[in-house]
């Protein structure tokens, strides 16, 4: 039985991880915890993995703390820079030995494809970009989603030789085409009534393809979750993408 805590427990996403677990064969909810809740419940509880759906401005609180107290961590939360990355690695780096974290922009199984998709066909067209629709309750922008397609995105083009995206843009000083994230734009879209949603559109002479993914409830990212927390304890140190706990 792995004995679960959950960092943001009675939020909308905290709420549905902790059902998620709680309905999983091996999986024990011990320790919810939320705004202005010590964290030490989670070591209390005998706690071996924690789940993060908090706030950018607190997950970091929450990582080191899980880190130095050898507790393995699933992120869902979003806002990290490789600066946090990097600081993430510097924890680990002092953590009991085998701690592991996993940081991953999108639990959703269907948006991990739509990510490797992407990353697939991006060195055969002259153009692509990136539109993310969310929420608009959602913190930051763009979405944690759209920058690690953006990264895959770059990286694959790179490693292909591809040239520079076309775009003829003189004069954009508001900043109309976009956000740039190595060289891939990205477009944020924040809608009341959306969840989250992705599209990838690839363009070359004579057609286009577009990669689109939508979650419709939150439900949708609870299988990665348990996934995840299942697997999490078999990576020690850091892991960016649930890709890499999947056969693909």
């Amino acid at each position: 039985m792995i004995k679960v805590a959950v960092f943001g427990a009675a939020g909308r996403m905290g709420l549905q991880v902790c059902d998620a677990i709680e309905a999983a064969d091996g999986l024990e909810v011990v320790a919810r915890i939320d705004v202005d809740d010590d964290p030490k419940l989670a070591v209390e509880a005998g706690a071996g993995v924690a789940v993060d759906f908090t706030h950018p401005g607190v997950v970091m609180g929450n990582l080191e703390f899980c880190v130095r107290n050898g507790i393995h961590a699933v992120v869902g939360t979003s806002g990290f820079t490789p600066d946090r990355l990097a600081e993430v690695e510097g924890w680990l780096a002092a953590a009991p030995e085998g701690t592991a974290v996993l940081i991953a922009p999108n639990f959703s199984l269907g948006a991990v494809f739509m990510m490797k998709f992407a990353a697939q066909a991006a060195p055969y067209f002259e153009s692509v970009e990136v539109i993310e629709l969310h929420h608009p309750d959602k913190a930051d922008a763009p979405s944690g989603t759209s920058l690690r397609t953006a990264q895959l995105i770059a990286e694959a083009r790179a490693a292909a030789q591809s040239g520079p995206l076309p775009d003829a843009t003189a004069h954009d000083a508001d900043h109309h085409r976009g956000g740039m994230v190595e060289g891939i734009p990205i477009h944020s879209v924040r809608v009341r009534g959306l969840i989250a949603h992705q599209e990838v559109l690839l363009g070359a002479r004579g057609e286009t393809l577009t990669i689109r993914h939508d979650s419709l409830d939150r439900v949708s990212f609870m299988p990665g979750v348990v996934l995840a927390t299942r697997e999490v304890g078999k990576h020690p140190g850091l892991t960016v993408g649930l890709e890499h706990f999947l056969d693909l």
